[in-house]
Formats: C-alpha cells, structure tokens, sequence
C-alpha cells in the first residue's frame, strides 16, 4: 500500500477502509512504501530542509500545504505517515502530530480562541493542563471558566458568550467520565467547538469525533505509544478546525522529530492488542481492591458501583488501564503498600507496558494547592495506578501481598 500523496494520488484512503479492523488499521494505514526501494516500513526523514523547489514533476506533497516538502516545522513525511495512521484510527478527516501533549493541548486551545474569547472547562483537569488554562491563559487575555464534571455532563445548552468548550473524556486522576454524548449535542447546537482530551482512552476506548467533538487530543506519550520512550502528542479534527492546528503548529514551533515520530508510530500499530491487556488488568485489580476491608474507595469506570459507571456503558469500548484508589490509613498506607509492590515501578506517566503507580500530590498535581486539590476530590493518600500488560495473575498477587502488609 503505498498512502503517502503524489500530485497524483489523493491524500489518505480511508474511504477504502472503512470496513477493516482496528488492528488492520493501525498496521497497514499511513506507511510511505517507495517501491524503488521496497521499504515496508516508513523510513525515518530526519531532515531539517528538503529541495526547494523541488524539481521532480511529480513530487510527494506536505499535506499540510498541498505543496512539496520544504521544512520539517512545516511538515515532514515520517510525521505525515503517523499522522495518517492517527486519523485512520480516530476516524478523522486530518491528524496532527505535536512534541508533547501539552503542545497538542495548548495548539488546540489557541487555535479556536482569540484575545478576550471565554473557554468553559471542567476543573478535573489534568495539572499542567490546569495551570494552562488559569494561569497562560489569563496572561493572553483568554478567560478559562471552569466547572465541576457533574455540571458539564448535565449541560443542556453552552451559556452566551463561550467560545470553547474543553473536557477529559475520563478525567485524571479520579476517572470520572464525561458525558460526550451530551456535552457535543450542547455544543453542536450552540455552534461552539469541543475539545476532548481523550489520553485515558486511546482511540481503541473511544473516539470523541464520532460523538461530535471537534477537535481530539491526545498525550501519545501514553497509550498510543505505549513503552515509556518518547514524548509525543497528536490532535485530530474535521478539514474545518485542521488549519487552525496547523498555524499554531508552525507558529510556537511544536513540531516533533521525525525519529520520535517513528518510534510512536511503531507503538501505534500494536494499540489494539496491548489496550486489551490493560483493559483486562485493571478490571482485575479494581474488583480485587473493591472487596478488600483495607481500601477505602476504588475509582474505576468499569465497576458498577462507581459512580460514572452508567456514562461510562454509554461511551466508552472499554474501561481503560487507569484506576485510582484510596486506602484506609491514608497517605501512610498509600505509601507503605507502594513500597510493598515488587512488579508495578513508583513513577509518573502512564499507558506503557509497564504497570506504574504514583501518588497525585507528588507528581502529577503536585502544582496545585492543597485547596485546589482537595476541591476536585485529590486527598493526599490518592494513589493512581496504570496498569501495564504483565500477566494478570502476576499483578493480582502482587497487590494481594502489598495488601497483607497493611493488615
């Protein structure tokens, strides 16, 4: 399959796909195979600048632009194939690649909002996304509104004057679930764009578009990447909101390096099987925490007691590799059992194939206050788990024992 455009040959050919699997997709869509070369794999470009002009007469095209490649800030064709890869698997019109998803995120957001536009979000926000959005945001003259997820998955209509709407399809680190069906309605009949950062659920959970959102982000560091090696972000969205992303791409810089690029592209093909085993493996571990007298509160979507378990039936494939827990004795418990783990690393980040865990005021919400954390429901012995493709049994033991040491 040779995908990467020629003046000749349109770009992307998911019109072709429609019907093939996930895991065919992630293998087969978006690989540039040159068959003077016979490359099955998509080369690594690790150019700064190409010939310009180019004086071949029929050139491979930046689709960014439409024109041959002339700078990798620009476009590139290792970033082109993932990024053709990424919308085939999001079910999207175009994909963008980023060097991080905080850059995918902020590109997002600049890219629908102008000095004095007003964005709602939820406040169970992510923390860097967080201070994004109270502190950068404000400096630019951008009003960041936010509510509590229970007031967004009620919304009925998107108040006057909201430019923006922004949510996490599970938010971190607590796992409630946004209601997208609800929330895209609400905004598609108030003509205000979505932005959905759906990292927690990878395009294998859900693929916020198809719900209406306009604009996907992703920190593909996680999940679509998938081995803890590379910092990447991706967004996808309709032709409409494409450009905007681009601007902001070429503007700030957030260009990733083509070799980033093919490492994430690599992790990208085997999503499918690897969101499989991270599904199954939280599902384990939550039931087990959920019936043991030492843990006080299991936050996952995929246990019918949980609260967003009703939304979560609604929206999502799958009920993710990310769950949160708090034990009885607090933080001193939290950090005893994680000392007792010998499988899952203590470190941030998440979505590898390894199993990690890490207490949210260290790591990921360690910016805020203690107030701010508190209000969003983040107690101090919070311990959020990402569940890695190790054999279930393994890990099952594994907290079993970690579990005895607190008795």
């Amino acid at each position: 399959m040779l995908s990467m455009s020629k003046a000749n040959i349109p770009w992307g050919t998911m019109n072709s796909t429609r019907s093939m699997g996930f895991n065919t997709r992630a293998v087969k869509m978006g690989e540039f195979r040159d068959t003077r070369y016979g490359n099955v794999t998509t080369p690594i470009f690790e150019n700064s600048t190409f010939l310009g002009p180019n004086p071949d007469s029929n050139p491979f095209l930046d689709s960014t632009n439409g024109k041959p490649f002339l700078y990798t800030r620009w476009g590139n064709p290792t970033l082109q194939s993932l990024e053709e890869k990424h919308a085939a698997l999001e079910g999207a019109e175009r994909s963008l690649s980023f060097s991080s998803g905080m850059s995918a995120i902020s590109a997002a957001v600049l890219a629908v909002s102008r000095k004095g536009s007003r964005i709602l979000s939820i406040s169970e926000l992510y923390g860097q996304t967080y201070i994004f959005f109270k502190n950068t945001l404000e400096r630019l003259g951008i009003r960041a509104e936010m509510i509590p997820l229970d007031s967004m998955n009620e919304i009925d209509s998107i108040p006057d004057g909201v430019s923006a709407v922004y949510t996490e399809s599970v938010v971190n680190p607590t796992m409630g679930v946004s209601d997208l069906s609800r929330i895209a309605k609400a905004c598609r009949e108030s003509g205000v764009p979505l932005i959905v950062d759906a990292t927690f659920c990878s395009p294998y959970n859900q693929r916020p578009l198809e719900f209406g959102a306009s604009i996907v982000v992703h920190s593909a560091t996680k999940y679509i990447s998938g081995h803890s090696d590379v910092i990447f972000g991706l967004a996808a969205a309709s032709e409409k909101f494409y450009h905007g992303l681009v601007d902001m791409r070429k503007t700030f810089g957030f260009v990733p390096d083509p070799i980033q690029a093919f490492i994430a592209a690599r992790g990208m093909k085997t999503l499918g099987l690897r969101m499989k085993q991270h599904n199954q493996n939280a599902m384990e571990l939550a039931r087990l925490l959920s019936e043991d007298r030492m843990v006080k509160t299991v936050h996952y979507p995929g246990l019918s007691q949980f609260r967003y378990h009703e939304i979560a039936s609604r929206v999502l494939t799958g009920f993710g590799g990310m769950l949160a827990f708090e034990l009885n004795g607090g933080e001193p418990a939290a950090r005893k059992f994680m000392r007792s783990l010998k499988i899952p690393e203590v470190a941030p980040s998440l979505g590898g194939v390894e199993s990690l865990i890490t207490l949210p005021v260290d790591t990921t919400h360690a910016s805020l206050s203690s107030e701010e954390r508190k209000s969003i429901g983040i107690s101090d012995g919070l311990v959020r788990f990402s569940a890695g493709i190790e054999d279930t049994q393994d890990l099952v033991e594994d907290f079993k024992e970690a579990l005895s040491a607190l008795r």
